[in-house]
């Protein structure tokens, strides 16, 4: 999943600037995610009441609250096994 537009967009405001603030400005900004979309205003909803410092600090942040639709399969990792005593979901042969 990459955020290229919602990048592209941070990076033209000016900082310090709220959630509000970029809500407002770039909100209707629609990303396309591995299963789905989502607008930049849903992602940033998610961070009520947050001052970002600089455009990196708002992407960082979009980043790490984009919902389940951006992660494409869910549980599927080639590189991390099921932590001892964690359940987790069946292997998958492909």
């Amino acid at each position: 999943m990459r955020l290229t537009d919602a990048t592209e967009q941070f990076e033209t405001h000016s900082y310090p600037a709220t959630t509000e603030e970029l809500i407002e400005a770039f909100g209707e900004t629609e990303l396309t995610l591995a299963n789905g979309t989502e607008t930049l205003g849903e992602i940033l909803g998610r961070l009520p009441g947050e001052t970002f410092e600089s455009a990196e600090d708002a992407n960082t942040a979009a980043y790490s609250v984009v919902s389940s639709k951006g992660i494409g399969r869910k549980h599927y990792s080639d590189r991390d096994p099921i932590a001892p005593g964690e359940n987790g979901p069946d292997p998958v042969s492909l």
